[in-house]
């Protein structure tokens, strides 16, 4: 999931920093997804995929 994520943020010149911030979702949660310590949960993927304006199963596949 991880590795959409940065496609994303390179896609349209975010850094993870400026999405945390936007989104309310926490640095240390995209760091932990970073490096596999946890996966996202739904509710953080609906906000991401809205904020990216992909679908939610963009993530999921």
């Amino acid at each position: 999931m991880y590795s959409k994520f940065e496609a994303l943020l390179k896609e349209h010149n975010l850094s993870a920093y400026k999405v945390s911030k936007d989104t309310s979702i926490s640095q240390s949660t995209l760091s932990d997804w970073k490096n596999g310590k946890s996966c996202p949960k739904i509710d953080k993927i609906i906000i991401l995929s809205k904020y990216f304006s992909v679908p939610v199963e963009y993530f999921l596949s």
